[in-house]
């Protein structure tokens, strides 16, 4: 039998930072001499261990894996710093199908007709998934809105789109950019979620 004390704190760096690691230290109360502060019933539950000739008694640390330690995990492993042509970008990439928003719209202007195309899209998607639109601002500091926020595709409608019914998709991580039929959107995201 291994004597197993607190979970090894260097496989936790990420989690120790943001708490995780002190509320699983505190998962067993330890007394000063190490061992749990609480005894239980009473009874010995002390294991004699041959090879170090020592006696201890073994507990198990069971933190509660309620849906707020998940979310941390989450975030903690989604969350990345990277410098972009030499800006600094910060994007939660979280996996497609646990982002907030599936998918941005944007015009690329509010002018010539995109606003209400980029609506109509909005409203169609938002049948199917989770939707964001914004018009607001430069499209670039839209694009960096949503990657902090998650959203791992971004739709954006130009003058093409008056021309031939297509939208620029933006994919987050990679930033690709590639030209979707509209009819076409939904089948795209949702095979891209997968």
């Amino acid at each position: 039998m291994r004597r197993v004390g607190l979970v090894d704190p260097s496989s936790l760096d990420d989690y120790r930072a943001h708490g995780g690691y002190e509320a699983l230290r505190r998962a067993v109360e330890l007394g000063p001499d190490g061992k749990p502060k609480y005894k239980g019933s009473g009874k010995d539950l002390s294991y004699f261990e041959e090879a170090t000739k020592e006696r201890f008694i073994p507990h198990v640390i069971e933190p509660s894996a309620g849906a707020d330690r998940a979310t941390l995990a989450f975030l903690c492993e989604a969350y990345h710093e990277e410098e972009v042509k030499g800006e600094q970008r910060v994007v939660l990439r979280l996996h497609p199908r646990i982002a907030p928003f599936k998918a941005a719209i944007f015009p690329l202007v509010n002018k010539d007709g995109m606003p209400e195309i980029a609506q109509k899209i909005y409203r169609d998607l938002k049948q199917s998934f989770n939707v964001f639109y914004d018009d607001k601002g430069a499209v670039g500091r839209r694009y960096r809105r949503m990657d902090e926020a998650g959203t791992p595709f971004c739709l954006t409608v130009d003058g093409q789109t008056l021309q031939d019914q297509t939208v620029t998709i933006r994919d987050r991580d990679t930033l690709l950019q590639e030209r979707v039929a509209i009819a076409e959107l939904d089948a795209v995201i949702r095979a891209r979620m997968r």
